[in-house]
């Protein structure tokens, strides 16, 4: 409940200020067996050695289903369709340099066999398991979403 003297919700984003806001769009493939499939960020990029969701920035004329159909098959080497894309969820996480503003997908069919393409290591796991795996801030409160969604 929210009262005159202020609301009761600890926590949340910081004002956007001067930051950009920055717009990523990610997905959840799940395969047959129920697994999902995150990356590793390589040596060399921002916060390397935390695993994430596949996805990407969206660029300008760029929906974000287009942009993961475009990410999916840089990164990974798979094909897919904007309509094989279920929203499922957004992340709203603010970094010190931008705020991220991140809808996140489930996709089920796709062409080929994911690969790593950019340097990053790939796994497949089950959502009850995704905890055990560093990931980055904003992706941290889809891992109990995921898991009880999946």
């Amino acid at each position: 409940m929210l009262t005159d003297s202020g609301p009761e919700c600890p926590g949340g984003p910081p004002p956007l200020g001067d930051r950009p806001m920055l717009l990523v769009a990610a997905v959840a493939l799940v395969d047959t067996d129920g697994r999902v499939l995150i990356a590793e960020r390589p040596a060399g990029k921002s916060m390397a050695g935390l695993w994430e969701f596949p996805g990407g920035k969206v660029d300008a004329g760029e929906t974000p289903e287009e942009a993961l159909v475009r990410e999916l098959r840089e990164e990974l080497g798979i094909e897919t369709r904007t309509s094989c894309l279920a929203p499922i969820a957004f992340a709203s996480h603010g970094y010190e340099k931008f705020h991220l503003l991140m809808p996140v997908f489930a996709c089920r069919q796709w062409v080929g066999i994911p690969a790593p393409r950019e340097g990053q290591r790939l796994k497949w796991v089950l959502p009850r398991d995704l905890g055990a795996y560093p990931m980055p801030p904003a992706d941290l409160p889809l891992v109990g979403l995921l898991r009880d969604l999946l």
